[in-house]
């Protein structure tokens, strides 16, 4: 998989360019921070961005079409990462205690969600202390799974400090997005991140964003709140509010996660 992004990443810009878009909402967009001015926050990165579902049969033609086995190999991907969601997802709903009906019809929901494949490469900056591969940021679905070569750039917010997250051979990286920890009642924590670049070589990413049906009302689950020891700690939320507050001007300053807070801890 790392290595198709990283020829989808070689081909000449004009190449890359037939899928450039202004629309956030394209379900298959090119960008680039040399470029695509209408993002707002440019950033020293080069972006793939594929919508995914249940049937990729029906969007997987509307992919890029060179490097020439970029659709199989992405889709083989996408699907493996689908599975090792409702995986994730099975345990962390176990370890909540969240059984019987309700994991059901939360699985269900999994297994019709939304998914999102984001395949980045930031290139080599010659002044790396004067921008960021991406700024801080949460994810805002249940589950991101990341894949990552071995350049180092991820970091992660903890005791508010930046911490840099070491790429392990062989491992991926499990992100908590801001609707699971709505879901989760406080339980599972939505954290900050950001992503570094550096002057001597380009890093490449794929991050596979999980949600719920994009019409599903999220909140938190009724086995974790009671009016006693858990009272209910964030406002109910759909992905229509989600986009809503993305263009919004509170959205340029404030996390999507803080505005749906009930109880700050």
């Amino acid at each position: 998989m790392l290595d198709v992004a990283r020829r989808f990443f070689d081909l000449p810009f004009q190449e890359r360019a037939r899928y450039m878009s202004a629309d956030i909402r394209a379900p298959v967009r090119y960008g680039t921070s040399f470029n695509q001015l209408n993002d707002g926050v440019l950033c020293w990165r080069d972006f793939l961005k594929l919508v995914c579902c249940d049937d990729l049969a029906a969007v997987v033609p509307s992919w890029p079409d060179a490097p020439t086995d970029l659709r199989e190999v992405v889709s083989a991907y996408a699907r493996s990462s689908r599975r090792l969601f409702r995986e994730l997802m099975e345990a962390a709903l176990e370890a909540l205690g969240i059984r019987s009906g309700g994991a059901a019809e939360m699985l269900a929901d999994c297994d019709a969600g939304s998914q999102m494949l984001m395949v980045n490469c930031f290139p080599a900056c010659p002044e790396p202390d004067l921008t960021l591969g991406m700024p801080p940021h949460s994810d805002y679905g249940f589950l991101t799974v990341l894949l990552q070569d071995q350049v180092n750039g991820l970091e992660v917010r903890h005791a508010d400090t930046w911490v840099l997250v070491d790429p392990l051979p062989g491992s991926l990286v499990v992100n908590i997005g801001d609707h699971f920890e709505m879901y989760s009642n406080g339980r599972y924590k939505s954290l900050l991140h950001r992503v570094r670049v550096n002057s001597a070589r380009p890093r490449i990413s794929v991050a596979s964003l999980h949600g719920l049906p994009p019409e599903r009302v999220i909140g938190p689950a009724p086995e974790l709140v009671d009016d006693e020891k858990n009272p209910r700690m964030y406002m109910d939320t759909d992905f229509a509010t989600f986009l809503d507050h993305l263009s919004s001007a509170e959205g340029k300053h404030k996390s999507f996660l803080q505005t749906r807070r009930l109880i700050t801890n």
